[in-house]
């Protein structure tokens, strides 16, 4: 289980400091040609690469910190209910968007998001309705549990609440990706709300609710455990994704871009953090566990009493998540 924590933090700081870098790339490198021009060709090579590439790998190691994490805190079976329908059905939406208009309004991808499925959606992005859908959902439904909703309100509440924190963060994705003079994708037929379709949003939260429903359906047996440090991954990258978007649409676009941006943050940041803050702050069940498990081992005939397992100080390692068949 270490062995997984720490490779699931060495992906998790990856997934930030590649943010990081995309930003220095895209807002202080690509404005910049002169600079591009002193490297050498080695350095040119590399930044084209990382240009061209490092879309792909955020949101790689995105996908890997938020597999990781909940296969250690939830259960493979848990994990894989949640990701198999959030992959499956946001790609459906997203193949259905690029061909028709619908849910989002009529748009095409471009480069920089890898290989794209039928020549239309990069792998990459149903791998981020995951990732972010996920950590969404989690907030919502430990945010909700802990004060006390049970049984289909929570559910609904989870559904409701996770998918619009997933689409306050497209209110800095969208501009950051499609307006700016380094584009991702593009809007065919812009919209009335800063540029984008007002569809675009409720293609978002329905997408959202479409897969985040799936996931409470299979989920209506299984109870979930997360203390407020174990659900700090999900907050985390939440925020930096939320960030990364925001950090770009602020700089690059004008100041009337504040409005979606304030909106977001009020719809999406500022309740995520809430959520986050409502889960319970310790882990005392366990550290109760353990101790009996100590006093235990202390009693057995034979077995030295420095054998016995000490509380952990980093409760963020112990599996807590408690995932059982009983009703929640």
């Amino acid at each position: 289980m270490r062995q997984l924590v720490a490779i699931e933090r060495f992906c998790l700081t990856g997934h930030v400091v590649s943010l990081i870098f995309g930003l220095a790339g895209l807002l202080l490198v690509l404005p910049n040609p002169e600079f591009i021009a002193a490297l050498p060709a080695f350095g040119q090579a590399l930044f084209g690469w990382s240009m061209a590439g490092g879309g792909v790998v955020y949101i790689l190691l995105g996908a890997v910190t938020v597999s990781l994490y909940a296969y250690r805190t939830l259960g493979w079976r848990t994990w894989l209910l949640f990701m198999l329908p959030a992959i499956g059905l946001s790609l459906g939406s997203e193949l259905l968007g690029t061909s028709t208009g619908f849910p989002f309004g009529h748009y095409g991808y471009l480069n920089g998001l890898g290989y794209k499925i039928a020549g239309l959606v990069p792998f990459t992005i149903p791998l981020s309705w995951f990732y972010v859908g996920l950590s969404t959902y989690l907030l919502a439904w430990v945010g909700l549990e802990a004060i006390g909703l049970k049984g289909w309100v929570k559910q609904v509440g989870a559904i409701a609440i996770g998918s619009l924190l997933l689409t306050a963060w497209d209110f800095v994705l969208d501009p950051a990706m499609s307006q700016t003079a380094y584009p991702f994708w593009e809007f065919r037929d812009p919209g009335q709300f800063f540029g984008m379709p007002y569809r675009n949003l409720t293609g978002w939260l329905g997408t959202g609710a479409l897969f985040m429903s799936v996931a409470a359906l299979c989920w209506r047996n299984t109870t979930i455990a997360l203390t407020r440090a174990q659900l700090t991954v999900p907050l985390i990258i939440y925020l930096v994704n939320f960030a990364f978007g925001a950090v770009i649409t602020l700089n690059q676009l004008d100041m009337r871009f504040w409005i979606p941006t304030a909106i977001g943050a009020l719809l999406g940041v500022l309740p995520a953090i809430g959520l986050w803050w409502l889960a319970e702050p310790a882990v005392a069940n366990e550290f109760e566990a353990i101790a009996a498990e100590s006093t235990l081992r202390e009693s057995e005939p034979g077995k030295p009493a420095d054998k016995a397992v000490a509380p952990q100080s980093d409760v963020s390692t112990v599996p807590v998540a408690a995932v059982s068949k009983s009703s929640s």
